[in-house]
C-alpha cells in the first residue's frame, strides 16, 4: 500500500512540473476551498487601484473624477463635508439631498455628481456670498454614490461622498406637469421665502422654487428641457450666489441657500433654461 501511495506521488509531482503554476492554484482552491489570506489581501490591493481610492468601492469613480475635475486635478475623500441623503430613495424622481461645506472654510465652487446615473453631473453651485451649502431634489436612474466635490482656493477637490439605494428609474420616466400637459401654464414662475435664523437654525435662508418640467431627453418623444443658469442678486444687484443645474434636478426644483447674515431684500432670482426663456423674479424679505 506504502509502495503505492509513493508512486502515486512521484506521478503527481512529475506531471505538476508539466503543469502551469495557475493551473495548480485553480485546484488547490477547488479543492481546499476560499482564497488564502495573502490572495485576499491581493485583490484589495487590486480593487483600491481600480476604484482610485474611493471608500465606497465604485469603479466609476476614476472616469467621474477625470471627466469632471480633471485627469490632473489634486482631489481627496473629505468626510468634512456633511452630505445627507436618504437610505432609500422612495421616490426616485424626488430624491433630497442637501449639503454643507463651510468646514472647509472658503469654497471656489462645488460640483454634484452621480456615479450610475445616465447623466451624472446634476448641478454646479459657486456660492459667492452665501454659505456653501445647499439643499435640493433630484433624480435617481439606480442605486449609486453621490459625490459632492469643493474646491478650495488652493485648487484642491474635497470630495463628500454618500450611497443612496433606490428601485430607480427616475431619469427615464416624464414628470407629472409633462404627463398632464400643466407646465405651459406656470413656466418659469418663482415662488420664495426668507427666514431669520432660529434656535435650530443658526443660518439665515432662503428658499426659492421654480416651475418647470426639467426633461431629461431620455423620455422617447421628449427633448431635454431643463433651467441652465441661475443668478441671486441682493437689493443692490450685487451677486450672492450662482448655479447651473443639469437635467438630473427635479421638476420644479426647489433650492434651500443658507446666509451667515440675512440679505438686504428683495433678493432677485434670474437665470434661463436652455430654450433661452428668461426667468426673473423678487423674493421679498
Amino acid at each position: 500500500m506504502n509502495t503505492t501511495i509513493s508512486i502515486f506521488a512521484e506521478r503527481l509531482a512529475l506531471a505538476a512540473k508539466r503543469i502551469h503554476p495557475c493551473a495548480v492554484l485553480l485546484c488547490v482552491l477547488a479543492i481546499f476551498g476560499p482564497c488564502p489570506v495573502w490572495a485576499l489581501e491581493s485583490n484589495q490591493s487590486v480593487d483600491l487601484q481600480l476604484t482610485g481610492g474611493d471608500p465606497l468601492g465604485s469603479m466609476q469613480w476614476p472616469d467621474l473624477k477625470n471627466q469632471y475635475l480633471g485627469a490632473n486635478a489634486r482631489s481627496q475623500f473629505d468626510s468634512a463635508i456633511k452630505v445627507t441623503v436618504p437610505l432609500f430613495a422612495e421616490d426616485a424622481m424626488n430624491v433630497p439631498v442637501s449639503f454643507d461645506a463651510s468646514a472647509l472654510g472658503e469654497v471656489k465652487k462645488i460640483m454634484v455628481l452621480v456615479d450610475r446615473n445616465p447623466i451624472r453631473k446634476v448641478l454646479e453651485f459657486v456660492p459667492v456670498k452665501t454659505k456653501p451649502a445647499l439643499s435640493f431634489r433630484f433624480k435617481l436612474e439606480q442605486a449609486s454614490p453621490i459625490r459632492v466635490a469643493a474646491l478650495t482656493p488652493d485648487n484642491v477637490w474635497h470630495v463628500g461622498y454618500a450611497h443612496i439605494e433606490a428601485s430607480g428609474g427616475g431619469c427615464t420616466v416624464p414628470g407629472a406637469t409633462r404627463a398632464d400637459g400643466s407646465w405651459p401654464k406656470t413656466l418659469n414662475q418663482v415662488a420664495g421665502k426668507l427666514f431669520d435664523p432660529n434656535e435650530l437654525r443658526h443660518s439665515a435662508r432662503l428658499r426659492v422654487q421654480v416651475s418647470h418640467p426639467m426633461d431629461t431627453g431620455l423620455v422617447a418623444g421628449v427633448p431635454a428641457f431643463y433651467i441652465e443658469e441661475l443668478t441671486l442678486q441682493d437689493s443692490r444687484q450685487q451677486v450672492l450666489a450662482r448655479l447651473y443645474p443639469f437635467e438630473p434636478v427635479s421638476e420644479n426644483p426647489l433650492f434651500s441657500f443658507d446666509f451667515d447674515r440675512k440679505p438686504a431684500g428683495p433678493v432677485s432670482l434670474v437665470g434661463r433654461d436652455n430654450n433661452g426663456n428668461r426667468i426673473d423674479a423678487q423674493v421679498q424679505p
